[in-house]
């Protein structure tokens, strides 16, 4: 038997095919169009998923459930996404449109950043633990708990925003509303906001940068901006990198005292950079969580699957 996995974007629709062992046998995607009416983006979900089942001369019946990982609070348990900030879906019935449109009876819900979570669980770099928890670093910072191989996402399915624990009291401004949170500071956003205010102080200042070179030629910034001046012995760029890798240690220590996970996976873009981000930051974590003493610690891993994530956890919802 198979499931079919949809990960549902602002941008994109990505749907596939995934058999018993995890691995993702026939994929497609459309474009999310996310400013069209909810109906009309659930239809195309269930029109890609019918083309893959069709075109890998498969029958319904050889699918066993749809997951669907999803942005926002989505409530598992009645198949409602009851709010999403980048679609338009308020108290929105997910999983009944979508049968309506596939008649295939289990079909299930789950936050993307949490589905992702599941994934890294079943098949990618926390594969055989009970505990563990992920953090995606992109526009924001997303975050997934997996106890005793299960999603946890609080009694109301709005769990797991890791991203929103603030670590510096009234300070830099959250699109959440609060100051201070870690998103604000760990976020591939973050990274360019501290990068970009550093680049300002070097104009200012006349210090010399290759960032400033950067965005001379460029007129912009971006999340590698740092990283690569600091490769090539930028001091600014190197500043900007220390400053960052010791905000994502914080919050991650902070992750590791609540969880005490067996894995903690890192996805999301500025991973990378690999080893100029992982090595730094390994070495303060290990300085500031709590059981730094213990025999059995935490391991930190960079997230295996990338943008397959969605797919794979969504299709392992009904399993």
């Amino acid at each position: 038997m198979y499931t079919i996995g949809v990960d549902l974007g602002g941008t994109n629709i990505a749907v596939g095919i995934v058999d018993e062992e995890y691995r993702i046998v026939a994929k497609g995607s459309v474009p999310t169009m996310a400013d069209r009416d909810g109906e009309l983006i659930v239809k195309d979900m269930a029109e890609l998923s019918a083309r893959l089942i069709r075109d890998n001369k498969l029958q319904l019946a050889d699918i066993a459930s749809v997951g669907i990982a999803t942005p926002g609070i989505a409530n598992r348990e009645t198949g409602v996404v009851e709010y999403t900030n980048n679609l338009p879906f308020r108290n929105f019935p997910l999983a009944e449109l979508f049968r309506k449109y596939l008649p295939i009876e289990h079909v299930y819900i789950e936050n993307d950043a949490n589905a992702a979570a599941l994934a890294e669980t079943l098949a990618g770099a926390a594969k055989g633990t009970s505990c563990s928890v992920m953090i995606t670093l992109g526009t924001g910072v997303g975050g997934g708990i997996i106890i005793d191989r299960k999603v946890y996402s609080g009694f109301n399915f709005a769990g797991a925003e890791l991203g929103h624990m603030v670590i510096e009291k009234d300070g830099r401004q959250c699109s959440c509303g609060r100051r201070g949170c870690w998103e604000a500071y760990s976020s591939a956003t973050g990274l360019s906001n501290m990068t970009r205010e550093k680049v300002t102080e070097c104009r200012l200042k006349g210090i010399p940068s290759l960032m400033v070179k950067e965005f001379e030629e460029t007129g912009k910034v971006t999340a590698r901006t740092a990283f690569n001046a600091m490769k090539k012995g930028d001091e600014p760029g190197k500043q900007v990198v220390d400053e960052y890798i010791s905000y994502l240690a914080c919050g991650i220590a902070n992750v590791i005292n609540v969880f005490q996970p067996e894995i903690l996976t890192i996805g999301g873009g500025v991973c990378n950079e690999g080893d100029y981000l992982l090595k730094p930051l390994l070495k303060l974590v290990s300085r500031e969580h709590y059981t730094r003493d213990n025999p059995r610690q935490t391991k930190i891993r960079i997230a295996q699957l990338g943008n397959d994530a969605g797919i794979i956890g969504a299709a392992g919802l009904g399993r």
